[in-house]
């Protein structure tokens, strides 16, 4: 009679090992993946902005603008202040690829002078107008006794017409901050807060709506149902969740900062005439236009190539950081 066969007794926690293995190496159904990571969203965001064709053309170009104004006077040594009347009104060449002016001056020296105080101003001039706008903006939708008030100011700066305001704050202000800060930084103030003070309402609206609708998600909600005061709200809901637009607005205020500095300039209420900027040097050239095109079109190239970049970067921005449009 055969006597019946026996397993060994298996260690109960190989048993386990086993199964917990076999669960990871066998897919369920054949088809199940490992768990992986999740996508950073501002992965998503990149890819998003890299197939806006437009925007990454701009942004390159910006870059290469911004590098170019600020890096190429280490390359090309020559004083945009120069004076040399013996090599005045020549066109270009390899000494002077852009040729010079009627005092013999460098054009190109002068294009990338000009180029960092243009653009050093649209920058300084935004974050100004940025920084106005996110405050009355956050301040009007969070608080509802303010909205009626900081909405109707900045429907009277909306209305005010913005060149003759300008230029009434340059005859103003021009000679006493000349005095106190000296002609050329204290231009540069006066442009900057000039442009600063009447660019911010497109901002402030837009944030306040965004504020708005975040007030009654259910985030702000929890976190005012445990007591969060108002300040923290502000700082780790509100704000961080608003920076979207404040970008979208920041690569289009420097835009609108630029053109506006260089119509001030071509007016003849900018920088002082030795002092360049790529609005000076198209009204530099204007007088010799039938002559020497050339000076008119090198600014005015600038102008247009900086500008148009940065609306091109600046809608790129707003489709990449839009979920709705993200998703799709």
């Amino acid at each position: 009679m055969t006597e019946p066969r026996h397993d060994p007794v298996k260690d109960p926690i190989d048993t386990v090992a086993a199964i917990v293995a076999h669960d990871h190496t066998t897919p369920l159904g054949g088809d199940a993946q490992p768990d992986r990571p999740p996508r950073s969203q501002w992965l998503d965001v990149w890819d998003q902005f890299k197939s806006h064709k437009g925007a990454l053309c701009g942004g390159i170009i910006f870059i290469l603008i911004v590098a170019g104004v600020f890096l190429g006077p280490l390359f090309w040594s020559i004083d945009p202040t120069h004076i040399d009347i013996r090599a005045r009104n020549q066109g270009p060449s390899l000494t002077h690829p852009f040729g010079t002016d009627q005092l013999g001056r460098d054009i190109m020296a002068r294009m990338m002078a000009g180029g960092q105080t243009s653009v050093s101003v649209g920058i300084a001039a935004m974050a100004l107008a940025l920084f106005l706008g996110s405050f009355v903006g956050v301040v009007a939708g969070f608080f509802r006794r303010m909205d009626g008030l900081l909405m109707r100011m900045t429907d009277l700066f909306l209305a005010l017409p913005l060149l003759p305001l300008l230029l009434v704050m340059m005859l103003l202000f021009r000679e006493p901050l000349n005095a106190a800060f000296g002609p050329e930084q204290g231009i540069f103030i006066l442009i900057v807060c000039a442009i600063g003070i009447t660019s911010w309402m497109p901002t402030a609206r837009i944030v306040r709506g965004d504020v708005l609708a975040l007030k009654e998600r259910e985030f702000v909600l929890a976190a005012r149902s445990i007591g969060t005061t108002n300040s923290k709200m502000i700082t780790r809901h509100i704000l961080p969740n608003v920076l979207s637009p404040i970008m979208v607005s920041a690569t289009l205020g420097i835009a609108n900062a630029i053109i506006t500095e260089s119509a001030l300039s071509f007016l003849g209420l900018g920088f002082p005439p030795d002092f360049p900027t790529w609005g000076r040097l198209l009204f530099d050239g204007t007088d010799y236009l039938q002559q020497y095109p050339e000076r008119v079109i090198w600014p005015g190239v600038a102008i247009s190539l900086t500008v148009l970049s940065v609306n091109y970067l600046g809608d790129g921005l707003r489709d990449a950081l839009d979920p709705r449009i993200r998703g799709r």
